[in-house]
């Protein structure tokens, strides 16, 4: 073992090995996969209770909306949403 070593195994020697390509080869994908079925499904939305982006606009404002009043900003969201 070299001076000042960890033990650990070399960064090089990990990602030559064959159990790590096996491994991430099958994990990576499917945390990608995971993630896109978690947004496009909308389960995302309803999780973090965002609105869909279908919602941020109504079809009559030509403008953002603009939240007036801080403290009661949650009770004008829900006037304008209906």
């Amino acid at each position: 073992m070299a001076a000042g070593s960890t033990g650990e195994r070399p960064f090089f020697e990990i990602i030559t090995s064959v159990r790590y390509w096996i491994i991430h080869a099958v994990a990576l994908p499917a945390i990608f996969v995971a993630g896109f079925l978690f947004v496009s499904s909308g389960l995302a939305y309803d999780a973090f209770g965002t609105p869909r982006p279908d919602t941020y606009f109504q079809a009559g404002e030509s403008k953002a909306p603009v939240v007036v009043q801080r403290f009661d900003s949650k009770a004008e969201l829900d006037t304008r949403l209906k």
